[in-house]
């Protein structure tokens, strides 16, 4: 039996603030469980819903100092059984007792140090050894730094191997040096510049990804950009120097919760058989409900995202009157900046029948729109991977994306004259070449409806579902542990 651990900040459906939550909430379960035992260790939040905290167990609990700064701490260690996968939760009350899993920045790096050695510190009182750590992004970052040094002293912990993997690396846990060797205990020799140091600061990602034996991320593409100046956020002459132990596999999404057949949250189901009849009630009956002009003949566009630079909102900003002509409908789902808010809510007063601003995140509503939509909008300016374009495929809905990181993997651009590609796409991160594309998109949509709705065809016969990518991270795990 071959055993991994998955440490990560969030996982569905404890808790979940983005992409990485649906990872280590779906992958664990693709495994086959006769040759995998594969558990999850997440912190025990005090947000995490009443009807799964009430359930959790106690393991056991241990007394901890992670450096100078914390030489005391209690660590309780509760599970949870949920669909076959043992769940692990680090209890501790003056860290995880929070409305949401981040908040101040310098906390979080406290409690993120505790969290990883914590980690390593409960697995030979829980008797468990895994092969493998599969850690997820900055906040796991110290687990492969503890694990190749302070606990090589002990042979519980020889020929255990880690895994880095990167969803966004914008995000990395930099504080100072004398701070992180505070909270750590980390000796001095590790804060230089091949190791920990990051222009004068402490890195936790860069130590994640100095000492764990392999790196992911979550496409192709974006293994590649982040190794350029252009998107390596001063990581990319690391990443460049460990290319050869660093692979791109994009995240999959749950067919069974995406499913326009099945899903509760839609007006009318539809299936791939059916959508060319029905899908188009979703839209009639999405509109009623926003106040925009009730036509089954306007091309409507979604858009759910977090409302940040990220996201290529201010190509939008520049040219959205253009966008929202008199056959078009703009949907908006999310929160963010605050002047990315208020420009929706200006546009959505100015032209109430064609824009409709939902600054909030609802599921229900955004279910609604993956179905209700012609077309979705992701311009980002970067995408590690991407989850909404695939959820776009899913329910008959097509993407129009600029070819950056997981889009550009996912999403093939149409060709009018060979008849091919599941969506539209421009490479420039410009407001012009964007409009040029979504243009481009109405023509298609009005003027050949026929190969419209084949290249929608396509889009949900696609394969985007968990069971790819688990077998791309089996083969890894299988190559690192022999």
């Amino acid at each position: 039996m071959k055993k991994i651990l998955f440490a990560a900040s969030e996982c569905v459906p404890f808790i979940k603030t983005g992409g990485l939550a649906d990872v280590c909430g779906s992958l664990p379960r693709m495994f086959d469980r006769d040759e995998w035992d594969i558990r999850v260790v997440i912190p025990n939040y005090s947000c995490i819903p009443e009807r799964y905290r009430n359930q959790f167990e106690y393991v056991t609990h241990f007394y901890m100092g992670t450096g100078p700064y914390v030489p005391y701490k209690y660590v309780g260690v509760l599970k949870y059984e949920l669909n076959g996968i043992t769940y692990y939760f680090i209890d501790n009350e003056d860290y995880f007792n929070c409305f949401t899993p981040y908040g101040n920045i310098r906390y979080d790096i406290e409690k993120f140090c505790f969290f990883d050695k914590a980690v390593l510190s409960m697995l030979p009182l829980i008797d468990f050894k895994p092969d493998l750590i599969h850690c997820h992004d900055w906040q796991t970052g110290f687990i492969p730094v503890y694990l190749r040094t302070e606990f090589q002293g002990n042979m519980f912990f020889w020929g255990m191997k880690s895994m880095m993997t990167i969803h966004n690396l914008k995000f990395q846990g930099i504080w100072d040096v004398k701070t992180m060797m505070g909270l750590t205990g980390l000796p001095e020799s590790l804060f230089t510049p091949d190791k920990l140091e990051f222009k004068k600061d402490a890195n936790m990602l860069k130590g994640g990804l100095v000492y764990a034996d392999y790196i992911t991320t979550v496409s192709d593409t974006y293994a590649q950009e982040i190794q350029t100046a252009e998107y390596g956020e001063g990581l990319d002459g690391l990443l460049a120097a460990r290319h050869f132990d660093m692979q791109g596999i994009v995240n999959g999404i749950d067919y069974d919760h995406f499913n326009p057949a099945t899903d509760p949250a839609l007006f009318t189901n539809y299936d791939q058989e059916t959508f060319r009849k029905k899908k188009v009630n979703n839209k009639l009956k999405l509109q009623e409900m926003l106040g925009l002009t009730v036509d089954r003949h306007k091309y409507m566009l979604g858009l759910i995202s977090r409302l940040t630079d990220q996201k290529g909102l201010d190509l939008i900003d520049y040219c959205l009157e253009r966008i929202v002509d008199d056959y078009t409908q703009l949907v908006v789902i999310g929160t963010g900046e605050e002047r990315y808010e208020n420009m929706f809510r200006y546009f959505a007063w100015k032209y109430p029948d064609r824009i409709s601003a939902n600054i909030c995140y609802d599921d229900d509503l955004a279910q609604k729109l993956y179905a209700a939509a012609d077309a979705f909008l992701m311009p980002s300016r970067f995408e590690p991977c991407g989850l909404t374009q695939l959820m776009s495929f899913r329910y008959g809905t097509v993407p129009i994306v600029r070819e950056t990181g997981g889009l550009k993997d996912t999403v093939q651009p149409f060709n009018e004259y060979e008849n091919t590609g599941t969506g539209f796409s421009f490479s420039n991160y410009n407001a012009e070449d964007m409009l040029h594309v979504i243009n481009y998109s109405k023509q298609v949509f009005f003027d050949k409806k026929r190969q419209w709705n084949q290249m929608v065809d396509r889009g949900m016969k696609a394969d985007f579902s968990w069971e790819e990518s688990a077998r791309k991270y089996q083969n890894l795990y299988n190559y690192l542990i022999g």
